[in-house]
């Protein structure tokens, strides 16, 4: 046997081994257990297809080097944590001003110091490095100037997606790192958050409105006081859409501006995610029944996550990013990592609270404020179109659509984003300075 038909060989063997392991996940979904065997087939065969040109070992050599070299998510900050209605424990971590980009929350006197250490060297320059450091060094000059010594500045908040975690927001970090107060959190269930009690003991489904619910308490505990901005890309800004339809008290004299980025006020069961049409209805049909199936056979799998690792590495960039060739490999593998990093259980738990989400009369909380709602235009998940939808409920909001950008646009083009994430924040620093001079 020559060596390409060995190859091949084992290539085919490793991927009927994970037909095996995803069809046995599936075997008790009925209907959707059907679809988890086509769904394994055409796993198998682009696994096996890849393998007989590339080596599995290259592979892995090609993402181990990717994760050691990129210094995307490293950025770190002053660890804390709020506790959910239900007593889960949702992580959190704040970056005060004057701290030095890159360091993990030590002060600029401490970095300076230190900054012979492996751990403070070049950070804020690595960590700009996706969006270019003279682009995102002017982002801060501009924000500082806007700022001034005596602003009122307002606590950034970022609320993430699903599947995702606080630090999908790494160049927003970056860009803000030092300049403005900041609190990056996980989801529960997500990131360094706990599991979530009520999901654990199936006492209390995933909704968003707990998910909004959770963002008031990470609010209570992280920012107790002062002008807020609100950031929420995806699942994250449907989380801070249910804050303001359950505390619009609170919104009101808190709040001073918000972004909603790549996501939706609702009508997410008629998203086609780049299906054909014929096949919509049954995915939307298919999907919870096929995620239930799978997240109670998590342990099997994850094997078959692990053994398909290739192709759902391709199917991460289609869904992740509008124009993926052109996205730099070690942002990609990024994504993928953060991805991988929700188990399927957590998956299935949360996808059916997508389907009944409808937020969209809870918007008018948002309308008085400074708002900026911002989207890929080839997004698969968020379509633009719902931004334009809500664009339309925020008459004063910035809306921009920005072609070629996919669904994790603040990874694919950070520079956009922070550009209009400082124009908000300006803009909010204004409203605070204006409020606190009225109740003066």
């Amino acid at each position: 046997m020559s060596d390409s038909q060995d190859v091949a060989a084992k290539a085919l063997e490793t991927a009927a081994d994970s037909v095996n392991n995803w069809a046995r996940a599936g075997r008790h979904a009925g209907i959707a257990g059907a679809a988890i065997g086509v769904i394994a087939a055409g796993a198998a065969a682009g696994v096996a297809i890849e393998r007989m040109t590339v080596g599995r070992g290259m592979r892995r050599r090609a993402r181990l080097a990717l994760d050691a070299e990129g210094p995307y998510g490293t950025l770190r900050g002053t660890s804390g944590s709020a506790i959910a209605e239900d007593g889960t424990e949702l992580y959190y971590e704040v970056d005060e001003p004057g701290e030095a980009p890159g360091n993990g929350g030590k002060t600029a006197k401490t970095a300076k110091a230190a900054k012979n250490g492996k751990g403070a060297k070049d950070g804020a320059r690595a960590a700009l490095d996706g969006q270019g450091v003279q682009g995102a060094q002017g982002v801060r000059k501009r924000l500082l100037a806007a700022l001034g010594r005596r602003s009122v500045a307002p606590t950034v908040v970022f609320s993430h997606g699903y599947c995702l975690s606080q630090d999908s927001w790494h160049f927003q970090r970056a860009a803000l790192r030092g300049i403005v107060r900041t609190v990056h959190w996980d989801q529960r269930s997500h990131g360094r958050s706990a599991r979530g009690h009520g999901q654990i003991d199936g006492t209390d489904p995933v909704t968003i409105d707990l998910l909004g619910r959770d963002l008031k308490a990470v609010l209570d505990a992280a920012v107790p006081e002062g002008p807020i901005v609100l950031v929420g890309h995806s699942m994250g800004g449907m989380t801070v859409m249910a804050l303001a339809d359950q505390f619009p008290e609170y919104v009101a004299e808190r709040v001073v501006g918000v972004a909603l980025i790549g996501t939706s006020a609702g009508r997410l069961s008629e998203v086609a995610f780049g299906l054909p049409s014929m096949g919509v209805k049954a995915f939307h049909a298919l999907a919870p029944g096929l995620l239930r199936a799978l997240g109670s056979q998590s342990e099997i799998v994850e094997r078959g996550r692990r053994a398909t690792a290739d192709l759902f590495a391709g199917l991460i960039k289609r869904y992740s990013f509008g124009t993926p060739e052109n996205v730099d490999p070690g942002i990609a593998r990024f994504a993928e990592r953060l991805i991988e990093a929700t188990p399927i259980d957590v998956v299935a738990e949360f996808y059916p609270a997508f389907a009944v989400h409808d937020k969209t009369e809870a918007l008018v909380a948002y309308d008085p404020k400074p708002a900026l709602v911002l989207a890929g235009e080839k997004d698969l998940i968020t379509p633009a179109d719902h931004s334009r939808t809500i664009a339309e409920r925020l008459p004063h909001a910035d809306l921009l659509c920005i072609p070629g950008a996919g669904h994790l646009v603040m990874l694919e083009r950070p520079e956009l984003v922070n550009d209009q994430l400082v124009s908000l924040v300006e803009r909010a620093s204004a409203t605070a300075r204006s409020s606190r001079s009225a109740r003066a």
